[in-house]
């Protein structure tokens, strides 16, 4: 499958030209899903959670964001499966119970909770969010909603749309990096071990099934 031209836009063009996007798909009479995938450090949760305050402006409700970080494994079990060293990689997530929560999402006609992930304690939050039952659109963003091995190549057919959002890799580091410092849990030198073998590395994953997506979009970022 070859990739979709790339677009540099500036966050808030970016923003805008998905919730347009996003608006042409609504109106059928069901939920739809919007996914917004990338590699760690891109931009896209800020990005997801601007996204659903656009579309709640006109219609509080309509838009809820659905984040795959609430489907990390938890630290406990990481460590007794001794792969809490690898923490953010496919491997250590619950892909599968994270495709099924989205399948269950889009049918669902009742309010549905969500797990959440916190990076004061780095590890899950149960019920951190709740989809009602009038909401029509899911904002879903995660890195490996485009990946095409099992399990995750159950969360594509998923998506209604599927934006790819893309960051220069040298930035994502430096991103990176401060972003494990933030909350003071870890070494210096532990978190430039973490950002080299296991963020980046996830990076160039992602950046492999950018060719999944319908739309990508390379954000014009100062920082």
């Amino acid at each position: 499958m070859s990739a979709p031209a790339a677009e540099t836009l500036t966050p808030d063009a970016a923003r805008m030209q998905i919730a347009q996007r996003t608006e042409l798909l609504r109106g059928a009479g069901r939920r739809i899903a919007i996914g917004l995938a990338g590699g760690p450090g891109v931009g896209k949760s800020t990005l997801a959670a601007e996204l659903v305050a656009t579309l709640n402006e006109d219609e509080p409700g309509v838009a809820a964001l659905v984040p795959m970080d609430g489907f990390h494994m938890r630290q406990a079990k990481l460590e007794s499966l001794g792969t809490a060293k690898d923490k953010g990689a496919p491997h250590t997530f619950e892909g599968a119970a994270f495709v099924a929560f989205l399948a269950r999402l889009k049918a669902a006609q009742e309010a549905v909770s969500g797990p959440g992930y916190s990076r004061k304690i780095e590890d899950v939050v149960e019920d951190a969010f709740t989809v009602l039952p009038q909401t029509q659109v899911l904002v879903v963003e995660g890195n490996y909603l485009l990946l095409p091995e099992a399990p995750w190549d159950g969360v594509r057919p998923l998506l209604d749309l599927a934006v790819f959002i893309d960051v220069p890799r040298e930035r994502v580091r430096a991103r990176l990096l401060k972003r494990h410092a933030a909350e003071g849990l870890f070494t210096e030198e532990r978190n430039r071990e973490h950002v080299e073998r296991v963020d980046l590395a996830n990076y160039d994953l992602v950046s492999t099934s950018r060719s999944r997506a319908d739309l990508i979009i390379t954000l014009d970022t100062d920082t």
